[in-house]
């Protein structure tokens, strides 16, 4: 899981025809070079977050790229994002930005005129609609925030499932969109192990850690079965890795450490029999390729991050209050899904087939 909680947006303006530069003393329609040109408008997004952020944004991106097919459409997010950027189909070019721990960067390398339109995908302000409005575009899409009082986009809900938010902020001017167009194309680089079952232990904070030892009983039972068990990590969770590797008897070639690069982990979850994680970037990368998964939430619940409602998708969840999503112990609620939750769930119709 990736929150956006406590992130930004930016300032909104709706309606058509011609629109107001916010230079003052200037007016231009959108697209129109300042000095006369007649270059390809530009529509800039932010969202320079995580991968689970990214891939939960793609059909606001898609909507955005149908809404505007002349426009150069630029994502401002994470340069080692670029495979999955160019997987949506939607975006024309990566403007890397990121900050430390997941906050609102300071400035965006921008170069040339204003955009024609920006939108804030980032969260709810108001540091991201101010990073935007310092662009000075022509159009600026946000949510409302009492912060930023410039902003007539609509209200934050806090509650809600993180693929609706941005699709009704795109629909509240006028721009359709549709939260279930969160597909990617299966990676033209072959799988490293195809058929595994996939095991992901990490995530963005302890919190949202599933103990290692569960999963190595899982791992055990799935290749007591005769299933493949592959064990996955990010780059800084090699020790994570190495441990649940250690506790599961896997053997080395099964270990994938250290984090994969982006193209071989999509190839590796596209060809994976099932995934199981917590609620963390891997799990929308099963999403996107139709991949069976389980995954497993707290402290937030699935109502917000979870996957679309289908067979091949299991969110475990125990209802309780809220926990911190940046915390540095494991949440109650995740501490609450026992073992024996997870193989229940890897034994249900469309999840897990026999193995072979």
């Amino acid at each position: 899981m990736n929150a956006a909680t406590g992130r930004s947006s930016g300032p909104a303006d709706a309606g058509s025809g011609p629109v107001r530069d916010r230079r003052p003393g200037q007016e231009r329609r959108p697209g129109q070079d300042p000095a006369g040109g007649g270059a390809r408008p530009r529509l800039l997004v932010l969202r320079a977050l995580g991968l689970g952020d990214l891939l939960a944004g793609v059909p606001a991106l898609r909507a955005l790229r149908r809404a505007h097919p002349g426009h150069e459409l630029v994502l401002a997010t994470p340069a080692e994002l670029a495979p999955v950027v160019a997987a949506t189909g939607a975006v024309d070019r990566l403007l890397p930005a990121s900050a430390p721990g997941r906050a609102v960067p300071r400035t965006l390398d921008w170069t040339g005129p204003p955009p024609d339109v920006a939108v804030d995908l980032h969260g709810n302000g108001p540091p991201s609609h101010r990073l935007l409005a310092r662009l000075r575009p022509l159009k600026l899409l946000a949510f409302a925030h009492p912060e930023t009082p410039e902003v007539d986009g609509p209200p934050w809900y806090a509650e809600e499932h993180e693929r609706d938010r941005w699709c009704r902020l795109l629909r509240a001017y006028g721009i359709d969109a549709d939260p279930a167009d969160l597909r990617l194309p299966r990676p033209g680089t072959p799988s490293p192990a195809p058929g595994a079952a996939v095991l992901h232990p990490g995530a963005g904070a302890p919190s949202r850690c599933w103990p290692v030892e569960r999963f190595a009983a899982v791992a055990g039972a799935l290749r007591a079965r005769g299933h493949r068990v592959v064990v996955t990590g990010g780059a800084d969770e090699g020790d994570l890795v190495a441990r649940l590797a250690k506790l599961a008897r896997l053997p080395d070639t099964d270990v994938f450490g250290g984090g994969l690069p982006l193209d071989r982990l999509s190839a590796l979850v596209a060809g994976a029999g099932v995934v199981v994680s917590g609620d963390t970037g891997i799990a929308h990368l099963a999403v996107a390729h139709a991949t069976p998964s389980v995954t497993l939430f707290g402290p937030v619940p699935p109502s917000r991050w979870g996957p679309p409602d289908h067979p091949r998708h299991r969110a475990l969840w125990h209802p309780g209050p809220d926990g911190d999503p940046h915390g540095q112990a494991t949440d109650p609620a995740l501490l609450r899904i026992g073992i024996g939750d997870v193989l229940a769930a890897l034994d249900a119709p469309g999840v897990l087939e026999e193995a072979p």
